[in-house]
């Protein structure tokens, strides 16, 4: 038979449910016992055969949904997932008769089931994103639903992924860590925020200080997306703030306004900050590389990043002076490096000097010593 009928015993052995002795009449019913299709496949003994997509998830949740059942394999494992599928997009559409949205084989597969700990799963970290976008980047699938079907694409380019697929970091954010799994649906507008606050705390405790949290809700904009957008989340940088052609406050500030100039303000803070510490860098790496004891400039320097750092992350409060401690902070820590860096430097000139002069000497010495060998050898 062609797949998906097509059952090897290699795949099926590799099967999470196999593996935890489960068999082809778990599932589909009927009579193990009988070699004859008429005798195995009858249904006074429970054949089902395939089994329609509007029957799945009740199928999956039969097992998943039984708390004393699932203690016996898997007693981590949740048993909510049938009751979060009914309350999802997906669950809702299919009580609907909508049987071409996703049900529970659509994401985990069918005879061959992994655990989402196993990288060739379906389910795993890394594969949730193509998982997903087996539907939803299929225009011809999503056109009935009237959505975008650009995300994988956005998302492919975004530091989420990046985190994900070139760092190697599991924990990074993929379709599931926003939308949810089961009980998937888009998070409302009012709620973005909260999505990002389960990673992004201090920035959304700030955001909620801020005058922007009034103002987006008065003006029914979703609060982090506004600025850093959703599924193609970039790289931030320091060109974002500020009044220069890659802001992202012009977008809704107009020149002169009170929120331009804060914005100008707050971009200057950081860039003279950035500039300090550059400077200091080199100053110090032209002291380490003539040889000279750094380690303590390095430090400083390191803890100036910190505090660069700190003040990128509070200008979501958009308080200046809230802003302005970090960069004192940072500031005082580079100044410091750099007189530590400078000092290196005098000290390398002072040795220097001496050592010239002490080679100058040795070389009068020794013409000294050469002249007086000759005249002592004279006949």
């Amino acid at each position: 038979m062609e797949p998906p009928i097509k059952v090897t015993a290699e795949q099926f052995a590799q099967d999470i449910h196999s593996q935890k002795g489960l068999t082809c009449v778990s599932c589909h019913g009927g009579d193990a016992t009988k070699d004859d299709p008429d005798g195995a496949m009858n249904k006074a003994a429970g054949f089902r055969g395939a089994i329609k997509r509007a029957d799945i998830p009740a199928l999956c949740g039969k097992c998943h949904s039984d708390a004393n059942y699932m203690r016996q394999h898997n007693p981590s494992l949740r048993t909510d997932q049938l009751s979060q599928y009914q309350t999802s997009v997906h669950g809702q559409r299919l009580a609907k008769r909508d049987t071409n949205v996703a049900v529970c084989v659509d994401c985990h597969s069918v005879h061959d089931l992994r655990s989402p700990r196993d990288s060739r799963s379906t389910v795993h970290p890394l594969n949730v994103p193509k998982t997903c976008a087996r539907c939803h980047a299929d225009a011809a699938h999503m056109k009935a639903y009237k959505i975008p079907t650009d995300q994988f694409a956005q998302y492919s380019a975004s530091v989420h992924h990046e985190a994900l697929t070139v760092r190697g970091d599991l924990s990074a954010p993929n379709c599931a860590t926003c939308h949810g799994n089961h009980g998937a649906a888009p998070p409302g507008v009012n709620t973005v925020q909260n999505v990002c606050a389960t990673c992004h705390v201090f920035q959304t405790q700030l955001f909620e200080s801020s005058p922007h949290k009034a103002a987006f809700q008065a003006g029914s904009l979703p609060g982090c997306i506004t600025c850093h957008s959703n599924h193609k989340i970039t790289h931030t940088s320091d060109t974002m703030l500020g009044t220069g052609k890659d802001s992202v406050c012009i977008d809704c500030h107009t020149e002169g306004s009170a929120g331009f100039k804060t914005a100008g303000e707050l971009a200057q803070m950081l860039l003279h900050l950035d500039s300090s510490i550059k400077g200091a860098d080199a100053l110090i790496a032209k002291a380490e590389d003539s040889g000279m004891e750094v380690s303590e400039s390095r430090n400083q320097q390191d803890q100036a990043r910190d505090s660069l750092t700190k003040a990128r992350v509070a200008i979501h409060s958009l308080s200046p002076s809230q802003v302005s401690k970090d960069v004192q902070a940072g500031l005082d820590l580079t100044a410091k490096a750099e007189q530590g860096g400078k000092a290196a430097l005098a000290e390398r000139d002072y040795r220097r000097k001496g050592l010239g002069l002490s080679l100058i000497a040795i070389l009068i010495m020794l013409v000294g010593l050469g002249m007086y060998i000759r005249q002592i050898e004279k006949p």
